[in-house]
């Protein structure tokens, strides 16, 4: 290399430094390690942090976005390295999440030849193709003067417009050949771009006109208004005109499940309140949210929603997701947060709005009778004292033992359900969850990322016995950064949200879904307190509700990873006003409540 021109490798930093990435997430590889020198190099302006599995890594970039605000980098080497990534990958695309995922690939003078790791039968080199459905956009330069320009535009793709990972796929030699004198000026490429979009004039006033004439408006919130930072113009409104706002799983948070206007979870096990008022609702605006089958109760009429004859207004920053699965009588391309101040823009030229808040009042009144017969409905889970415990009852202690600041990272699985029935968040980043793609190792993993996004608040994940175990090694490199999140394993033997489908639709034929002892029938999982304990962290066994939340509040005060491994009864399953059906199999009963017929 002459003089002072960067190679390849040295851009990629180089540009990550610009864009202020104060960490990278990785595993090592021999088509990676030239990235890894170039990362030594600069080493005072960026740390490295090397994890057990590369699944892992993705997810820690994931949820440090979530809870910062800001893309960090993954960094995987050629073969089953990066083909461990897709997970993660196809997590942040659906749930709208941007990290760079550098991955190394073969030299380009050894295309086709079939080297070691190479993906080449069908075509050459070929790990661009494994991940295209699972990222928004690949890159792959094959000369090292190709680098500048893939590494910007890569980070426009991703922060630009519907947020999401990118993959930038990079030829060991690539890393190493002259690539320029010098990394793009990161501040004149991107810092001045802005995706924050207004909704068409007219249509921010026919939006208005249809709130203030609506007898029964709900407004339902997803992840787009919690992580496109709308949620102080949401409270703002929804107090404004008296609005009550009902939460997808991935929006709730978004306003604090506490208020007097907050109605919950929409969803096939949601509140009575969300639901019953927004398969009632008049006017539905709907913010950030893509009606997924399990918030819309398999878009089966009556029980979540009833479009028509509801209108729905919505917006969304990417036009691909309005009227994907319902009609809608006003559709806006728009970021959630542009609109609602448009919105409050508009309402600051409309006469007295007292008015319309005081008209309010009466269907109000009627969703707090619903909420009151959700309360009475869900009363008994609270109180009961059973061994194993009763996941409802986990759910609370759970809740009652975080701190306000605390950031709560769930799993998938059935304790996911539990945990968004019953935990109350207060703010936008308080529970975290994965509800597009779903991985098990999202919590497990991501709770790491939460902690280096904010290392001065308690990090908690709550996961299950079963992604635990299939990511265990999160306990090495939790000890290895002095990482202190405490893990709290909700132990019920078993994968048992998948268990209750066999039971439920399945007529009871289990088979692949709890873990049992060979001989004695007894069942069986190891014991993880003592798992942590051999790897540094501290472990402790829980089998009484009452003691969930003093281990919560001691792991937390303990300043050190710390796993808590709990005891739930597995045969009770989350109820709630929706359904949910697999087509073929039939549909679920909802729990409180019927179907509403619109008169």
């Amino acid at each position: 290399m002459s003089g002072n021109m960067l190679n390849g490798a040295q851009v990629i930093v180089d540009y990550l430094i610009q864009e202020k990435v104060p960490q990278v997430f990785g595993l090592c590889g021999h088509g990676n390690i030239q990235f890894i020198d170039a990362l030594y190099e600069r080493s005072a302006d960026i740390k490295t942090i090397s994890t057990h599995h590369e699944s892992v890594a993705g997810f820690m970039a994931d949820v440090y976005y979530r809870v910062s605000g800001r893309p960090t980098a993954t960094f995987t080497s050629c073969g089953p390295g990066s083909a461990n990534l897709p997970i993660s990958l196809g997590n942040a695309f659906l749930d709208s999440v941007p990290f760079m995922a550098v991955t190394g690939n073969v030299p380009t003078s050894q295309f086709n030849r079939g080297a070691f790791q190479e993906l080449y039968r069908h075509y050459q080199a070929d790990f661009p193709s494994t991940v295209r459905s699972y990222c928004k956009k690949v890159f792959q330069p094959t000369r090292g003067e190709m680098v500048p320009l893939a590494v910007r535009q890569a980070w426009k793709t991703m922060t630009t417009g519907r947020p999401g990972p990118v993959v930038l796929d990079v030829p060991f030699d690539v890393f190493m050949e002259t690539a320029a004198e010098e990394a793009p000026n990161a501040l004149a490429w991107n810092a001045n771009i802005s995706s924050r979009c207004g909704a068409d004039p007219e249509g921010v006033v026919k939006a208005v006109d249809m709130l203030l004439s609506a007898e029964r408006p709900v407004m339902l919130v997803g992840q787009g208004v919690r992580y496109g930072g709308a949620a102080q113009e949401l409270l703002k409104l929804a107090e404004r005109l008296q609005i009550p706002v009902a939460a997808s799983a991935s929006g709730l948070g978004a306003i604090d499940c506490n208020h007097p206007l907050a109605l919950g979870l929409v969803a096939r096990a949601g509140h009575y309140q969300a639901n019953h008022a927004a398969r009632q609702a008049d006017v539905l605006l709907a913010l950030g949210v893509r009606f997924d089958d399990r918030t819309s109760s398999s878009w089966i009429p009556g029980y979540s929603f009833t479009i028509p004859p509801t209108k729905l207004i919505h917006v969304d920053i990417d036009p691909e997701e309005i009227a994907r699965n319902y009609p809608v009588a006003l559709g806006l391309m728009a970021d959630v947060r542009t609109f609602l101040r448009q919105v409050h823009a508009e309402l600051d030229r409309r006469a007295d709005l007292s008015g319309k808040a005081d008209a309010r009042k009466k269907w109000l009144a009627q969703i707090d009778i619903y909420r009151k017969e959700w309360d009475k409905f869900v009363a008994p889970g609270f109180s009961d004292d059973t061994t194993p415990i009763n996941p409802q009852r986990a759910a609370l202690e759970i809740d009652k033992a975080l701190p306000e600041d605390a950031i709560l990272v769930s799993d998938i699985g059935v304790h996911h359900n539990w945990l968004l029935g019953f935990c109350k968040p207060k703010r936008p980043d308080s529970l975290i969850g994965s509800m597009g793609f779903g991985p098990m190792g999202f919590g497990v993993a991501g709770v790491m990322g939460a902690k280096f996004a904010a290392p001065d608040r308690p990090c908690v994940s709550v996961c299950g016995d079963g992604a635990f175990f299939m990511h265990a090694n999160v306990l090495g490199t939790a000890v290895e950064y002095d990482l202190p999140v405490v893990w709290v394993v909700w132990n019920n033997y078993a994968y048992a949200s998948i268990r209750g489908l066999q039971r439920g639709y399945l007529g009871g034929r289990e088979l692949a879904t709890d873990f049992h002892d060979p001989k004695t029938g007894e069942r069986y999982n190891p014991d993880f307190a003592a798992m942590a304990r051999s790897c540094g962290v501290e472990g402790v066994r829980v089998d009484r509700a009452g003691d969930i939340g003093e281990a919560i509040r001691k792991g937390i005060a303990a300043n050190k990873p710390y796993l808590i491994d709990v005891d739930i009864a597995a045969d009770i399953n989350p109820m709630g006003a929706g359904v949910w059906e697999l087509p073929g199999l039939g549909q679920s009963k909802a729990g409180i409540g019927t179907r509403f017929q619109p008169a």
